[in-house]
């Protein structure tokens, strides 16, 4: 009896025990499929925002490379228009530049007409051997005087001139009063066979002309050296020139005095005695001793002075230009023409001095003799 007794409680706790296990089991449960639902639920929720935010990234590419799109087409079109830009202002840079270069082609050729006129005025052409020159005696001291110079004075007379073009005459009249008549006509009518032609009279412009005087003097014992090529120290150059220039076989005098340049290569040698200088002058060169035997150029010693330089401006009153002749015929028959025409009083013409006419495509240059120049000249 005891036994079973005790017995009896021992099984009913473990019931108890086992029942109160299965309840929180399955409250654990329940409390896991909620979670399990929460976790499923953001799970969705976070599949859906990650749908969404793939839509928004899609977007987001999309209005990316349409951007990039836009930035590549601007940036062509900003290129094609500064290389455009830039062909316009090369154009625009190379039309100032033919203009510039027309303009300075312009301006050379208008330098060169004035050069050609500056060296046609004082374009001087002496002929020696048909001038006059009258020599004149020593006074004591240039007797006594060594250094046996050589004195000469040229006296240069300009005359005032007009460089004809074609197609232009020169008609100078007898009479001031003819030619100032003809000048106040606007055209003059003249017949030349069948043909008719209007000439238009102009007074005639005459460039400036000009006297001076040059003053040339030369030694006779001085001799002027160039060409002096060495790369001799300059001491030994200049020694080895007055030892040259001493050999009395080769020309040569004593020495007194040498001078060397050696930046320009040129020299100057006087002679003790007077007369060897021009004798080696006429022969234009000279051996040296240098590094090795050289011809050096040898020339007189001169030296020029310009003096009395003055300007004349003289007109002519009796000479009347005629322009604007249209060549019609034989240039002899032409000029024949206009001496007949203006001859005639009736035309207001008169008595003829002198007639010439250019033709077209020549020019000439016509002289005058200045009255001024010539009064001048014959008092002087």
């Amino acid at each position: 009896m005891s036994w079973n007794y005790e017995e009896g409680p021992a099984k009913n706790a473990g019931v108890c025990n086992g029942g109160s296990r299965l309840e929180e089991a399955l409250q654990e449960l329940e409390a896991w499929k909620t979670k399990t639902e929460k976790a499923n639920d953001e799970k969705d929720r976070l599949l859906l925002k990650k749908m969404e935010e793939s839509d928004t990234k899609a977007v987001a590419q999309q209005k990316v490379f349409d951007l990039m799109k836009g930035q590549d087409e601007c940036k062509e079109e900003f290129s094609t228009a500064l290389v455009q830009n830039e062909i316009l202002q090369i154009g625009k840079r190379q039309q100032d530049l033919q203009e510039e270069l027309k303009s300075l082609q312009l301006q050379l050729k208008d330098k060169r007409m004035k050069t050609t006129e500056l060296s046609q005025r004082f374009k001087v052409i002496a002929k020696s051997l048909h001038t006059k020159i009258n020599f004149t005696g020593r006074n004591q001291e240039e007797r006594t005087n060594r250094s046996q110079l050589i004195r000469g004075v040229f006296a240069v007379s300009q005359r005032p001139f007009v460089l004809l073009q074609g197609q232009h005459a020169l008609i100078t009249f007898e009479e001031e009063k003819v030619a100032s008549h003809v000048l106040k006509m606007p055209r003059c009518p003249v017949s030349a066979g069948a043909d008719r032609l209007f000439v238009k009279p102009k007074k005639v412009a005459l460039k400036s002309a000009s006297r001076f005087e040059v003053h040339l003097s030369t030694c006779r014992k001085t001799l002027k050296v160039s060409n002096i090529r060495s790369t001799l120290p300059e001491e030994r150059i200049r020694d080895r020139l007055e030892m040259s220039f001493s050999r009395p076989s080769q020309g040569g005098g004593e020495v007194e005095s040498l001078e060397y340049k050696r930046n320009l290569g040129t020299g100057q040698v006087t002679f003790l005695q007077p007369g060897v200088s021009e004798t080696l002058a006429l022969k234009g060169s000279y051996r040296v001793d240098l590094e090795s035997g050289v011809d050096v150029e040898v020339a007189p010693n001169y030296k020029e002075q310009l003096d009395g330089f003055q300007t004349f401006s003289c007109s002519s009153e009796r000479t009347v230009l005629l322009a604007d002749i249209d060549d019609t015929g034989d240039v002899e028959d032409l000029q024949d023409q206009l001496e007949i025409h203006f001859q005639k009083p009736g035309n207001g013409g008169g008595e003829i001095e002198n007639i010439v006419y250019v033709p077209k495509g020549e020019a000439l240059q016509a002289v005058f003799l200045c009255e001024a120049m010539e009064t001048e000249g014959a008092q002087s």
